[in-house]
């Protein structure tokens, strides 16, 4: 169930927050466990069982590692709970890819064809956290079961993020507040989520299936991978906010998963402001862990290198998924040891053009079906085809507006613009006033697109 969809603004949603504020204190993570898994089961019936096996397998695990903690027993707990949490994670998402490896070397293996449960690179990753957390000492043990799956399974982060960790929540599974300003500020951010994803991302997605089936051009190229950036962006962040939003109404704070990545002077500074919660998960989880920057440069480049093959595969059982991470993680071992006070010494706008330029190159790889294709894309950025084309150069004056309007929502102007007139007693109640009447008009203008319109993907669903 896609959060931009009818069945799910105008049924589930309604239904469950009247379900939630209506239940006793003692009930609120029972509704929201039950309608966790009904959201899931919406789309995913069969697999249920497979993420409630994965929630009882780290709720075990946990109890057990606070309980021999410190011991070789507690660490073979974490060991353990670690293969029962990758297991599934391994077998429905990348069990084909190596068997279509192996098979391409000359092996003949049938392959599984499993279908790719979804949110499981998500959960999977939360209930790893978990357990690491209990064996740091930096988590305590959940005894409630119900208390440990409302987390894990929480609708609204179960998806697409943001990756939520258990020290997180754990104050707020136990004991919330709730208030009608949480509740309007919650659903302000979702509403914004909503019009990101519907009438930014969906269009530019639009714009993306036009120009990719045009005739090859300069022009047309050069649209195309702004239009996939600023696509992949607002469905992602746009996810993130309406998960937050949701978080907030529910009595949650979520962490931040974006801060305009695309106002970054370095590669460095993109992936500080990209995917924030994923980043931050691998530094903790796995490079930290690896020693960091602290052994010496070949073992720090050794570690970013892991890393960002990891964060490729996480992303995709595909290559080009790898090489769209390694590529980021080239440029960030450059920029660490070899390009830092070059960078800085360049004007902020050569620097600004330096990023925007890794990163039309780098979706360009994200987006391809394949290596030889992501190479034609990126070839195509470079010239060996006419300046423009017909159907590119329409399409490009067809959707203008929206590329301007993406681009203009991608940085902070827009935000900074409502703060300026915020700050004054006027203009802080015609922004009160406006907020209300902004909500409803957006959330018509989108419930008209999905009412009216079939094209509604939704990217990290691979993911």
């Amino acid at each position: 169930m896609l959060f931009s969809s009818v069945t799910f603004l105008y049924f589930f949603l309604p239904v469950v927050l009247g379900l939630y504020f209506l239940a006793p204190k003692g009930c609120k993570n029972t509704v929201l466990l039950l309608a966790s898994l009904v959201f899931y089961a919406y789309g995913e019936p069969r697999l249920v069982l497979l993420m409630l096996l994965s929630v009882l397998s780290g709720y075990v695990h946990g109890l057990l590692i606070e309980r021999f903690r410190g011991t070789r027993a507690g660490k073979a707990f974490l060991v353990s709970s670690v293969c029962f949490s990758l297991a599934p994670l391994l077998l429905f998402k990348y069990a084909d890819f190596f068997i279509g490896n192996l098979n391409a070397l000359g092996a003949s293996l049938p392959l599984l064809k499993l279908t790719l449960p979804i949110g499981i690179s998500f959960y999977t990753f939360q209930i790893l956290s978990y357990t690491v957390d209990v064996a740091r000492g930096t988590a305590k043990a959940q005894r409630n079961f119900i208390d440990l799956a409302t987390y894990i399974s929480l609708f609204p982060q179960l998806i697409a993020g943001p990756i939520v960790r258990y020290t997180d929540v754990a104050t707020a599974l136990h004991a919330r507040s709730h208030s009608a300003e949480a509740v309007g500020s919650g659903a302000l951010r979702f509403t914004i989520g909503l019009g990101k994803k519907v009438l930014l991302a969906n269009l530019l997605g639009e714009l993306c299936a036009a120009l990719k089936t045009a005739e090859t051009s300069v022009l047309g190229s050069w649209g195309y991978a702004a239009a996939l950036c600023l696509q992949i962006y607002f469905d992602f962040s746009g996810y993130s906010d309406m998960a937050i939003g949701l978080g907030t109404m529910l009595g949650f704070h979520f962490p931040e998963n974006f801060n305009y990545p695309f106002i970054s002077q370095s590669a460095t500074e993109f992936w500080r402001r990209w995917h924030i919660t994923l980043g931050s998960w691998f530094r903790d989880y796995v490079y930290i862990p690896l020693g960091g920057s602290r052994a010496g440069a070949w073992k720090q480049v050794r570690n970013i290198l892991i890393v960002w093959c990891l964060t490729g595969f996480w992303h995709g059982a595909s290559w080009n998924f790898v090489a769209w991470a390694l590529f980021f993680g080239v440029l960030l071992i450059a920029e660490k040891l070899l390009l830092g006070h070059a960078l800085e010494k360049m004007p902020r706008v050569l620097r600004h053009l330096y990023l925007l330029l890794a990163a039309l190159v780098s979706f360009l790889i994200f987006d391809a079906a394949s290596l030889p294709e992501a190479g034609r894309a990126i070839a195509g950025l470079l010239g060996g085809a006419p300046l423009t084309s017909a159907a590119g150069l329409y399409s490009l004056k067809s959707y203008f507006v929206i590329l301007l309007l993406a681009a203009l929502g991608a940085t902070p102007l827009p935000k900074a613009a409502v703060a300026r007139i915020s700050a004054t007693r006027a203009g802080g109640k015609l922004v009160s006033i406006l907020t209300p009447l902004f909500m409803a008009a957006l959330l018509l203008v989108c419930t008209a697109y999905l009412v009216d319109g079939s094209f509604n993907p939704f990217l990290y669903f691979r993911f």
